[in-house]
């Protein structure tokens, strides 16, 4: 029998990859891989079984997709976290566009226009927003200078970070370290 894929919205660290295996397992599911958002199944479940998994997944704040379209952007959005914030592996001399459309198997373009028209924003700023992201929780975590950071995070320079920043949340990264209440969002919310 054929292995089964499975695209799920919302799978956005460890976690959740913890939390979706174990309700696979619970419904003994057998799996092949896992990974954000992305489980690769040994066969394919029944109907029941699946409508069952994804009720399940409802209830822990996930979501099954099933429309083509939404898997893609969710693969996208999977894969710029992963960049971001997991940072087990690095653009370096590739650019976001070449990495995406490897990892899909679709045209940049193609992909470009998708996400767009799904998500009203384009897949650069979804990424530059995931950055500043990850800025704010290293800001928060008080360990890196802001010039470290820059350099964890790929920045050209100090500067583009901070006017990056700045553009964004409306401060410079100073300025947000110095606040009392820093407000940060959950990575599925940007």
């Amino acid at each position: 029998m054929p292995e089964h894929h499975l695209f799920i919205k919302n799978m956005v660290c460890p976690r959740c990859i913890k939390t979706v295996s174990e309700e696979l397992a619970k419904l003994q599911m057998e799996i092949v891989s896992i990974k954000l958002g992305k489980v690769v199944l040994k066969s394919k479940p029944d109907e029941k079984l699946l409508q069952q998994f994804s009720a399940t997944l409802n209830e822990n704040g996930f979501e099954l997709l099933t429309d083509r379209k939404t898997q893609l952007i969710s693969q996208v959005k999977s894969e710029i976290i992963k960049l971001v914030h997991q940072r087990g592996q690095s653009l370096e001399k590739k650019s976001l566009s070449s990495h995406l459309s490897k990892i899909t198997g679709n045209e940049y373009s193609s992909l470009s226009k998708t996400f767009s028209e799904v998500e009203g924003i384009t897949i650069e700023r979804y990424f530059i927003r995931q950055k500043i992201e990850k800025v704010k929780e290293l800001l928060i975590y008080d360990e890196l200078s802001v010039s470290e950071i820059a350099f964890k995070l790929e920045y050209s320079s100090n500067q583009h970070l901070s006017s990056q920043f700045k553009k964004e949340i409306g401060m410079t990264p100073s300025e947000f370290k110095r606040m009392n209440n820093k407000s940060r969002k959950s990575l599925d919310e940007i």
